[in-house]
């Protein structure tokens, strides 16, 4: 026992000597976390609760990790909810779901077993009790993969072979008593959809909707929704696939709000990250009508997972994917969420915001006057979050993480000619993926460029106008002496920096 604490201390104290951990975005407390998913979010007596993907080192097989949290920042741990079962290998991504009698339930793609186990993979569910400490999966595995079609099922529809997703199933959700669960259609776009000889029908991004009435058996509905490709506001083409499906309703405030009539589905395609579709729900499918995507040069802003809690409001959290190759190896750690995000739908436009309670890590608050090209003298250009007004009428903005001989820094700034929100990491260090994103942005006559930036070691997000974010990972050579930011075009009208306290133990 001494040993294990021994090891245990020293294994807290290389992670809090790490340069690139963050220290309040949630980062995977311990293991490999590659792949690094964010699953199982639920809201239930007050308490948030999120599991993570991660792969454990004893088992070798893919876990689900469990946390739980009163303000969305502090968050304390429990026993794995999921991991190897039955000889299978584990299990990837999935949603959270609570019943009317508090039990609560995760839906997951649970990984092919070996050939004495006694299904094939598919959609397995789980369920437990408050607290929440225990799982218990369901005996019957609710969608089963086809043989040798790992994350595919091979359904007879009318005389008809037709395959459908059994991989990343949905949040479950509930309408007049029976229960409805999508399944992502990745396995059967890179097995069937991407042959040139495919039917167009595998082609591109949709997912397959099941229902019951008891949680244990499911049926086929059908498609859930179909991608008519209507081409405005870069609607995803056909090498795109719809995994990590998140299905909720929005709400018309930034909190307490009244539902709108329209849901949010949340997805990733593989190749290009994180997005989303804004639509109506007419009986059992939903009929997209905006879409939009919340990364752009790749695919760093990734895996979404989502709940409503009981302001009303929808947050999400993602996984940052675009970490170093060799992290674990080399810090013995890997895997970040970003911030959790509030989402909201105003004036028919999505909303997005880091969530309030992140204020409340805020402490040593600094209010500047600066004049063009002013340095602007930040406490600590590592762990900071910065916020400012400027006119909108030209380029504005900061670098950030710029080194003292200013060969350095990363670039954020609003181009009011170009109509993008720009994030350049391409001349921040040596290591990652160092690049130049673009998000589409447009300020309305006379409105004014808010940005909201939080830095925190090797993750830099911000947020412009509460209608438009970038999120991304970096790996500067900023030392602790830098004060690491500069000002881009012109003086703001209102500048303000604070430091942010670190929220994870270690």
């Amino acid at each position: 026992m001494k040993a294990e604490v021994l090891l245990a201390r020293k294994y807290r104290e290389r992670l809090l000597k790490d340069p690139f951990r963050p220290v309040y975005h949630f980062a995977v407390p311990d293991d490999l976390g590659i792949p690094g998913d964010s699953n199982g979010a639920f809201f239930a007596d007050g308490v948030y609760h999120l599991m993570y993907l991660y792969r454990n080192s004893e088992t070798e097989g893919f876990h689900w990790g469990h946390v739980s949290s009163l303000d969305l920042v502090h968050w304390r741990h429990h026993p794995d909810a999921l991991t190897v079962f039955e000889n299978d290998r584990g299990c990837y991504s999935g949603g959270g779901f609570v019943d009317d009698d508090g039990t609560a339930y995760i839906s997951f793609w649970k990984f092919a077993a070996a050939d004495k186990a006694k299904d094939r993979g598919g959609i397995a569910i789980a369920y437990s009790k408050p607290p929440y400490d225990v799982w218990e999966r369901m005996e019957k595995i609710a969608i089963e993969s086809a043989p040798d079609m790992w994350g595919v099922t091979d359904l007879e529809i009318n005389g008809e072979t037709v395959h459908v997703g059994s991989a990343d199933p949905s949040n479950i959700w509930k309408v007049n008593g029976r229960y409805y669960m999508q399944t992502g259609n990745g396995p059967v776009l890179w097995k069937i959809g991407r042959k040139e000889d495919a039917p167009e029908k595998y082609k591109g991004d949709w997912t397959d909707l099941f229902r019951s009435d008891d949680l244990k058996s499911w049926e086929y509905v059908g498609r859930f929704y179909e991608n008519d490709n209507k081409g405005a506001n870069d609607w995803p083409d056909k090498t795109e696939d719809d995994m990590c499906p998140s299905f909720l309703p929005l709400y018309d405030a930034e909190e307490n709000g009244s539902f709108t009539g329209k849901y949010l589905q949340l997805f990733i395609s593989h190749n290009k990250g994180c997005q989303y579709y804004i639509g109506r729900l007419e009986n059992e499918s939903f009929i997209p009508e905006q879409h939009g995507r919340m990364t752009w040069k790749d695919n760093a802003y990734f895996a979404p997972e989502a709940l409503v809690d009981g302001k009303n409001r929808q947050i999400i959290w993602t996984w940052l994917c675009d970490n170093l190759s060799n992290d674990f190896k080399r810090f013995g750690w890997s895997g970040v969420f970003g911030v959790p995000r509030n989402v909201w739908l105003e004036d028919g436009e999505l909303k997005m915001a880091p969530v309030k309670e992140l204020d409340n890590l805020e402490y040593g608050h600094i209010a500047y006057a600066p004049s063009d090209g002013d340095v602007v003298r930040v406490e600590d250009g590592e762990v900071c979050r910065i916020k400012g007004t400027w006119q909108g009428n030209s380029k504005s903005g900061l670098k950030v993480k710029v080194t003292e001989d200013g060969k350095e820094c990363v670039e954020i700034f609003y181009s009011p000619e170009d109509k993008k929100l720009v994030m350049d990491t391409s001349k921040c260090g040596t290591e990652g993926r160092r690049a130049r994103e673009e998000a589409p942005f447009e300020l309305k006559d006379g409105e004014e460029l808010y940005l909201d930036v939080l830095i925190d070691k090797s993750v830099i997000e911000v947020y412009a106008n509460k209608r438009q974010a970038i999120c991304r990972r970096v790996f500067s050579s900023f030392s602790e002496g830098d004060t690491g930011v500069r000002l881009i075009g012109n003086a703001p009208i209102k500048l303000e920096s604070c430091k942010m306290f670190p929220s994870n133990p270690y």
